[in-house]
């Protein structure tokens, strides 16, 4: 799984400055612990999709070092690395469409991190680039 972690900095106006280790640009901010978090995975998830839509590498997340983090859902964490194994690749969207044998728009789709991918439709792209996809259950802490 991917867990991001947030720095959170208590800010002179009694809220929590929100930035990312991994995401520069990312600053948000929240009234207390759960609105930062809550505030925080929100604006992670929009540089994602920024970096996705920019055709800039989604970097792997940094050590929590004890900081809160943010789980990408799973969903979101397979479509990052079909974005970066295509970009890794130097794939196009056209080059994987025509490896798969389906419409362009199908590919897109498969990219937008707001769009309801089938699992298997990622499989079967990640498959096209040789590799796989590997999920592992662990206990919730």
């Amino acid at each position: 799984m991917q867990d991001y972690p947030l720095d959170l900095t208590p800010d002179d106006n009694d809220t929590l400055l929100v930035t990312s280790p991994d995401f520069p640009e990312l600053t948000t901010f929240g009234e207390a612990l759960e609105d930062a978090r809550t505030h925080g995975a929100d604006a992670l998830l929009a540089m994602i999709e920024t970096y996705m839509e920019r055709g800039l590498a989604v970097p792997s997340p940094s050590d929590a070092a004890g900081r809160p983090t943010v789980r990408l859902p799973t969903l979101t964490a397979a479509k990052v690395a079909l974005h970066n194994t295509m970009r890794e690749q130097r794939v196009t969207q056209l080059d994987l469409a025509a490896r798969l044998g389906c419409d362009p728009r199908q590919v897109r789709r498969m990219l937008d991190p707001r769009n309801a991918s089938r699992m298997d439709q990622l499989d079967a792209a990640l498959a096209a680039l040789g590799k796989r996809l590997s999920v592992d259950v662990r206990d919730a802490a």
